[in-house]
């Protein structure tokens, strides 16, 4: 006998025993495989599921049992306010990240128009979400991974934004020269020998997002030195880093001539991104 939504769903709860949610994650890989709402599954919790759908749903649940993230499941992830597209080629957008979105917003608060550069753009989600919210700034994101910027060129296109480009290429290396007035990167910041890239959820990711060598820090060094060819003069670089990266990091800008130098913390109160001022060509 099939299950009813109400019976499926408290055997998927205690299924899916890894993860912080399981009762919420259990509901939103049924509603998935129903394409209804979650407020459905409480309308109609008698509703006997069909064999179809409950083999779709009994192997969503095997996966994320396993701690495939329930963003590739699903298939999306909301980021700022918006919902997009997300693949194992991307890595999922995270809460966090929007510290570099809300930075930006602000750092252009009073500009009409800016030139914004998203280095490793992904699932394109910084890049949109400040293309979203300033409509006629100009924003660039660059990938070197062909099957990342083909979600990014989706998530444009579903979300119509005419002022978001994409191009390929290796973080600053195809903008042109002293043009940026601000340019975002969330790199790769995890140390290789670190062991949570081969536990949970990280191990579904694309290592290339995650992983740097130099204890974390090779991406973050190269970025900050190449910025400086790209952006104008007192443009500003914004870097997200790992949680006990900050310091190592603002010393390093400030090695390689910014100023402004300052870190920011998350909402959870964990050191999350450094924002930099490049001066510019300094005279002899």
């Amino acid at each position: 006998m099939t299950d009813t939504i109400k019976q499926a769903l408290a055997v998927a709860k205690g299924e899916i025993l890894q993860s912080d949610s399981p009762r919420l994650d259990a509901e939103l890989l049924l509603a998935h495989s129903l394409s209804v709402e979650r407020s459905y599954l409480y309308a109609y919790p008698d509703r006997v599921l069909s064999s179809d759908v409950s083999k779709r749903f009994d192997e969503l649940v095997r996966r994320r049992a396993q701690s495939e993230p329930i963003a590739y499941l699903l298939g999306e992830k909301s980021f700022w306010n918006l919902t997009l597209k997300v693949s194992p080629a991307v890595l999922i957008p995270r809460p966090e990240t929007e510290l570099l979105v809300e930075t930006a917003l602000g750092l252009g608060v009073c500009a009409a128009s800016r030139q914004v550069a998203d280095l490793g753009t992904g699932s394109g989600a910084i890049a949109l979400a400040v293309g979203k919210s300033r409509p006629r700034w100009r924003i660039t994101g660059t990938d070197i991974s062909p099957d990342a910027l083909e979600i990014a060129r989706q998530n444009r296109e579903t979300l119509g934004l005419g002022n978001v480009a994409f191009k390929e290429g290796s973080w600053c290396d195809v903008l042109p020269s002293g043009t940026m007035d601000i340019i975002i990167a969330n790199p790769p910041y995890i140390a290789p020998d670190d062991p949570h890239l081969t536990l949970g959820e990280l191990r579904y990711e694309p290592v290339m997002a995650l992983r740097a060598d130099s204890d974390g820090y090779r991406d973050l060094q190269c970025i900050a030195a190449h910025a400086r060819e790209k952006l104008a003069s007192g443009g500003w670089l914004l870097l997200e880093h790992g949680y006990a990266q900050q310091e190592i990091l603002q010393a390093l800008l400030r090695d390689f001539g910014y100023s402004d130098v300052e870190g920011k913390k998350d909402l959870a109160g964990v050191p999350r991104m450094v924002q930099a001022r490049w001066p510019g060509p300094v005279s002899d």
